[in-house]
């Protein structure tokens, strides 16, 4: 064999990078299937967004809340207590920038600023509230365990921990190595979301169309964020002790 002919031969190392990428017809599908999403979710947001700057509630959100409202288990209702009080100020502030400074202090340095970021969007989601400005739930429709004064579209506390979970959540899928710990840390996540989402319902301060508002933009901004994070992944931090740029630790 020629030496020509040798340099031509792809090494390990590429043999194994061809393996674990996907051809590209799929990566065309993958690609195509994330766009659609993020156009329908944005149109179905701004439409929302919308029709409740002009309706107050829907039939659905009325008939959703009730029905939640009509369970009265004890540990539920501890469960919606503690799980929407870790979303008020300022408690919320303890767990976003407790989250990011152990990120640093680990090694996850880029990691915890990409986590900072993610927790903006309930910042923006804050302008949102005042664009739109619809009446928080009525006590004379459902029981209202606390009237709050700030409008009700989107929900603050749902749409910070869609945020903030998901961007938790995508750190522990892409960084950790299968095992338990990985599938208890994304489990423990995804019921925190939900349940955030629940217990506002729950307590009466928001509609579900309020919560599914914030579902759809907090998966907006998390796109947004990851996007960011993948971005700069290269660019910086690449020698932070743990987790630095993995395109230069690709077997």
């Amino acid at each position: 064999m020629s030496h020509a002919a040798q340099v031509q031969q792809p090494g390990p190392r590429q043999k194994i990078n061809a393996q674990a990428i996907a051809p590209p017809p799929a990566r065309r599908y993958r690609a195509a299937l994330f766009q659609t999403y993020v156009i329908v979710a944005a149109v179905a947001f701004v439409t929302l967004a919308v029709v409740a700057h002009t309706v107050a509630y829907f039939p659905i959100d009325l008939s959703v809340t009730r029905t939640v409202q009509a369970y009265h288990g004890i540990w539920f209702a501890r469960v919606m207590f503690w799980v929407s009080w870790i979303g008020f100020m300022p408690q919320v502030y303890v767990v976003v920038f407790g989250l990011a400074i152990s990120l640093f202090v680990f090694g996850l340095r880029w990691e915890a600023l990409c986590l900072l970021a993610a927790s903006c969007g309930a910042l923006l989601g804050g302008l949102v509230k005042l664009v739109v400005y619809r009446p928080r739930p009525s006590a004379d429709l459902i029981h209202v365990f606390a009237q709050l004064p700030s409008s009700g579209f989107p929900s603050g506390h749902t749409l910070e921990f869609t945020c903030l979970g998901g961007f938790l959540a995508f750190i522990a899928y892409t960084l950790l190595k299968p095992s338990v710990l990985r599938v208890v840390i994304l489990s423990s996540l995804g019921a925190l979301v939900l349940l955030m989402g629940l217990s506002r319902i729950y307590q009466g301060q928001h509609w579900f169309s309020d919560v599914c508002g914030a579902y759809l933009f907090g998966s907006l901004w998390l796109i947004g964020t990851i996007r960011l994070y993948r971005w700069g992944k290269p660019r910086f931090f690449v020698r932070q002790p743990v987790a630095p740029n993995p395109n230069q630790q690709a077997a």
